[in-house]
């Protein structure tokens, strides 16, 4: 059972690492323009990126479906 539960939780923790490292490099600029050339600060959003991937991926998902529909 212990070795099931570590397994999820690395593959958790993958997941949210590729997709940490994919919004910041490609999604951040899109969302907020604000946030464009700030790259001093992404390294600190890393950790919060892997642990709540799930809510990042949903509303960057949502956010870009937005910016489609409004021309």
């Amino acid at each position: 059972m212990a070795e099931v539960f570590s397994t999820g939780l690395w593959a958790y923790g993958g997941i949210g690492g590729v997709v940490a490292l994919v919004f910041l490099i490609f999604g951040m600029d899109r969302i907020d323009r604000a946030a464009s050339g700030a790259y001093a600060v992404r390294p600190l959003l890393v950790p919060g990126l892997v642990i709540l991937w799930p809510i990042v991926l949903v509303r960057w998902i949502a956010l870009e479906r937005d910016k489609r529909e409004k021309p």
